[in-house]
C-alpha cells in the first residue's frame, strides 16, 4: 500500500486558489488582530479590509501564530484518515508558528513540521515542489529532506514603493521613513537565512523601479530553475501587476509564470504597492 501523503502550509505561503486545489494543498491560517477582534487571516479579513481600516483609524493589525492546539487538531484530522503530514511554515525567524508546530508534531508519528526559512510564495515555492514531489511518488522522508535542501536555493524579494507600514509598526524608523520619501527610494527587501534585509534601494517612480527590479533580479536566466516563478504583489494596479507578468515572461521562458496575491500577514508588515518576483535558483544564494 502506496503512502497517502499531505502536503499543507500556513496562511503565510500566498498561494491561490489554482495552485491549492491542483495539488489538494491544506492550509491552516494564522491569526490577525485588528481593534478589539480577532480575525482569521484569508477567512474573515482580507488585505483591503487592513487597508481601509488603516486609513480610518490609523491602526494596523497585529498578526498570531497557529498555536499548538489548532495544529494537534489539525494533524489528528489527517492522520486519523492516514495520511503522513507534512506541513511548511513561515521563517522560525520570523514567527513562532514553527516552534509551535513542532510541538504539536511531537505527538504524532507521521507528522513533519519543515521550517521554508521564507515568507509568503518564496515559502509557497517550496510548498509547490513538495506537491510535485508527491506526485513523483518520493516518500515523506525524501521529501523533507529534498525540501531542508531547496529552501536555501529559494530566491524571494519585493520592492516596497512607501515605507509607511513599515514605519507605522515599528520596523522603520521615522528618520528613514523620511529620507526615503524625501528621496523617492524604493527599498528591495530580500530574504536571506531566514531574515528579512533591505539589500538595494531604488530612486523613481514606482512601476520603473519594478521593471529594473526584474530585469536585475532574473539577469540572463542561467542559474535560474524555470519551472516556476511567482509575480507576489500586496495590492498593486491590476494593469501594473499585468505589465509585470508580461515583463519577466519576456525576460525567461518560465514553464509557469504565477500572479499571486499577498495575505494579510505580508500586507499588514509592508503596505498597498508591494510587489516581487520569486523563483528557485539552482544553487543555493550566498
Amino acid at each position: 500500500m502506496s503512502e497517502k501523503i499531505l502536503i499543507a502550509c500556513d496562511s503565510t505561503a500566498d498561494l491561490n486558489d489554482e495552485l491549492i486545489s491542483k495539488y489538494g494543498i491544506r492550509v491552516l491560517p494564522l491569526g490577525v488582530t485588528l481593534g478589539d477582534r480577532e480575525y482569521t487571516d484569508g477567512v474573515d479579513i482580507d488585505p483591503d479590509f487592513i487597508y481601509d481600516y488603516y486609513e480610518k483609524n490609523g491602526v494596523l493589525p497585529k498578526t498570531s501564530a497557529i498555536n499548538i492546539g489548532d495544529y494537534e487538531d489539525f494533524f489528528k484530522k489527517y492522520t486519523d484518515e492516514g495520511y503522513t503530514v507534512i506541513f511548511f511554515t513561515i521563517s522560525a525567524k520570523m514567527s513562532s508558528t514553527n516552534q509551535n508546530g513542532r510541538v504539536a508534531a511531537e505527538s504524532f508519528e507521521n507528522v513533519y513540521v519543515v521550517d521554508t526559512m521564507n515568507l509568503s510564495t518564496g515559502g509557497g515555492l517550496v510548498v509547490v515542489a513538495a506537491a510535485e514531489m508527491v506526485k513523483d511518488g518520493k516518500s515523506a522522508t525524501e521529501i523533507v529532506a529534498l525540501c531542508k535542501e531547496l529552501v536555501s536555493c529559494v530566491d524571494a524579494s519585493f520592492v516596497i514603493d512607501s515605507l509607511e507600514f513599515l514605519h507605522k509598526g515599528g520596523r522603520c524608523s521615522a528618520l528613514a521613513a523620511f529620507g526615503a520619501n524625501l528621496l523617492h527610494l524604493k527599498p528591495c527587501i530580500s530574504v536571506r537565512g531566514g531574515s528579512m534585509g533591505v539589500t538595494k534601494k531604488y530612486r523613481g517612480k514606482f512601476a520603473e523601479v519594478l521593471k529594473k527590479y526584474v530585469a536585475e533580479q532574473i539577469g540572463d536566466a542561467s542559474d535560474i530553475d524555470m519551472s516556476r516563478v511567482f509575480v507576489t504583489h500586496a495590492g498593486c494596479d491590476p494593469e501594473l501587476c499585468a505589465e509585470i507578468v508580461e515583463e519577466v515572461k519576456s525576460l525567461a521562458a518560465f514553464k509557469e509564470v504565477h500572479l499571486t496575491r499577498a495575505g494579510c500577514t505580508v500586507s499588514s508588515h509592508c503596505g498597498r504597492n508591494t510587489l516581487g518576483v520569486l523563483f528557485i535558483r539552482n544553487h543555493p544564494l550566498q
